[in-house]
């Protein structure tokens, strides 16, 4: 069985390869390609998203770095997961997601490390995602009325973690799980000295 500690040794192991340039200009690449497939231009995602043209075009030139709440509202402004935003469309679908090819994504600003464990391709609506979550790490996602048909549940392994959703803080401990929409504001803190791990379960309810 897996530890916390090998878990992190190994996903380190295999970030440690790639640089910040190389993160930029994959999410580049991808936010360029899903764009002109969706028919948006920048000054429509900019509005559906509520990120500026101006960023947009920055991460599109591989000069900014998105954190996770502004690259899920990206993701969102285009229908899809932050799994689907990641997931290799050339892949054929496979019923089984190994550990090893399981795509890793980790937030240069917080250092939060997103592992996507749904097996890509498939016509699932539920995205299972992994997170190590650092000591005194926050992020928080504004309120998106058009993510009301999306839900997710968070379910704690491993640590503490505090949940601000709809005013109300849950603090949630190992095998805690915690249900909500993603139309309200809400915020993912570890006020602990020690990572947190946990699992998202996302139903894109579409």
């Amino acid at each position: 069985m897996m530890t916390l500690d090998s878990t992190i040794r190994e996903c380190n192991s295999q970030i440690m390869e790639t640089t910040v340039h190389d993160i930029d200009a994959a999410i580049s690449e991808r936010l360029k390609k899903l764009r002109a497939k969706a028919g948006f231009t920048l000054d429509e995602l900019s509005s559906r998203s509520g990120v500026s043209r101006a960023m947009i075009s920055r991460i599109e030139r591989a000069e900014a770095n998105p954190t996770a709440a502004l690259l899920a509202r990206l993701s969102e402004a285009l229908g899809l997961s932050l799994s689907a935003f990641f997931a290799d469309e050339d892949k054929q679908g496979s019923p089984l997601s190994r550990r090893a090819d399981q795509k890793l994504w980790r937030d240069l600003h917080t250092r939060y490390l997103r592992r996507s464990v749904s097996p890509p391709g498939t016509p699932s609506r539920v995205d299972i995602v992994e997170v190590e979550f650092p000591a005194g790490a926050r992020v928080s996602f504004p309120p998106r009325e058009e993510s009301r048909v999306m839900t997710q549940h968070v379910w704690l392994f491993e640590g503490v973690l505090e949940m601000v959703f709809e005013d109300v803080t849950y603090t949630l401990h190992p095998g805690d799980c915690l249900y909500m929409d993603l139309g309200a504001a809400f915020d993912f803190h570890n006020p602990s000295d020690k990572p947190a791990r946990y699992a998202v379960i996302l139903d894109r309810g579409r």
